[in-house]
């Protein structure tokens, strides 16, 4: 049996733009915390732990990435990188839980209607949009590359819904006097949260569960494998990700030309899955015959001698 091995590093993370927009973040919740307060308004008070929660998400988020440039250990050889996913994970789990408060809340204002300032309202979830559209700017760069970034971008696009629905709230209050509109918005707000949600703790959840990511198409890159010359079967795969961009593939590789050398083979698979799939972190085993490992439902293509044999013979070099 042999054995192709290769690594790469995850992708960087921009650290300088999370913390520029934790620092951001941060300052302004203050005031719209007070501001909420004084003018009454709980779509204002919803903004703000949206933003709460934006601040926490980009604290952890910053924490995640310290923690995964520790180098990899006897102990943890795969290094500190899933804890990119645990954040992410834990910003989903804590966005539900603001969410649903805001709906809880906006029923009791339903009940017990507040008298609402719009016009400090107004001049606060204008400057909360302000924030918000500098953070999104910061940190839509990486948002498709990290979901661990992905997950503060998510708080913070949802903390700029909030700011615009607030901003109508607050001038549709001013001009009609419609109280009940603040808690109309502060659930509207809500329930556009809880999706976004779930999308982000479902992808996490995956990567915690070593699902194949969703940007692979496994029986595809079976295919690819086998369109390749010399491959008879592929049995034993498995495609999984450590974290965002780390994609990792095991799989045991039949070879049906002995003309074909095993380096040869090895190195044109280990080709095929970096081009077609960006997958560069992999363990293939080239055999003459399939495995013990092999099974119906793990062993791709046909096989040229019966898998019986379970004969774990190198395939021979060429000459």
């Amino acid at each position: 049996m042999s054995a192709g091995h290769t690594h790469v590093s995850p992708k960087g993370q921009n650290q300088k733009y999370l913390l520029m927009a934790f620092v951001l973040t941060s300052t302004f919740l203050v005031a719209e915390v007070i501001g909420g307060l004084v003018t009454g308004s709980l779509a204002l008070l919803s903004d703000a732990a949206h933003m709460l929660t934006d601040a926490s998400a980009l604290a952890i988020a910053l924490i995640a990435i310290q923690i995964a440039k520790r180098a990899a250990d006897a102990r943890r050889t795969f290094g500190y990188h899933r804890f990119e996913i645990l954040a992410a994970s834990f910003n989903a789990i804590m966005l539900f839980f603001v969410a649903m408060y805001i709906l809880y809340e906006a029923y009791r204002r339903f009940q017990s209607p507040m008298e609402i300032q719009s016009t400090g309202m107004l001049i606060i979830a204008t400057l909360g949009l302000i924030i918000n559209l500098i953070s999104m700017k910061l940190l839509s760069a990486g948002k498709d590359a990290s979901l661990n970034i992905k997950g503060a971008y998510l708080e913070v696009w949802s903390d700029m819904l909030g700011s615009i629905g607030v901003i109508a709230g607050a001038l549709i209050i001013r001009f009609t006097g419609w109280i009940w509109v603040d808690s109309i918005i502060a659930v509207g707000i809500g329930f556009w949260v809880l999706p976004r949600t779930w999308i982000l703790l479902r992808e996490s959840i995956n990567v915690l569960l070593e699902g194949v990511p969703e940007h692979i198409d496994l029986e595809k890159v079976r295919k690819s494998v086998l369109e390749i010359a010399g491959v008879n079967s592929v049995h034993d795969l498995h495609v999984w990700s450590i974290s965002s961009g780390n994609t990792s593939l095991t799989m045991h590789v039949v070879g049906e030309d002995q003309n074909i050398g095993e380096d040869t083979l090895l190195a044109t698979i280990q080709e095929v899955l970096a081009k077609q799939w960006e997958i560069h972190h992999t363990t293939i085993q080239i055999e003459k015959e399939a495995c013990d490992q092999a099974s119906e439902d793990h062993t791709f293509g046909p096989a040229s001698e019966p898998e019986s044999a379970h004969s774990k013979e190198s395939w021979p070099l060429a000459n």
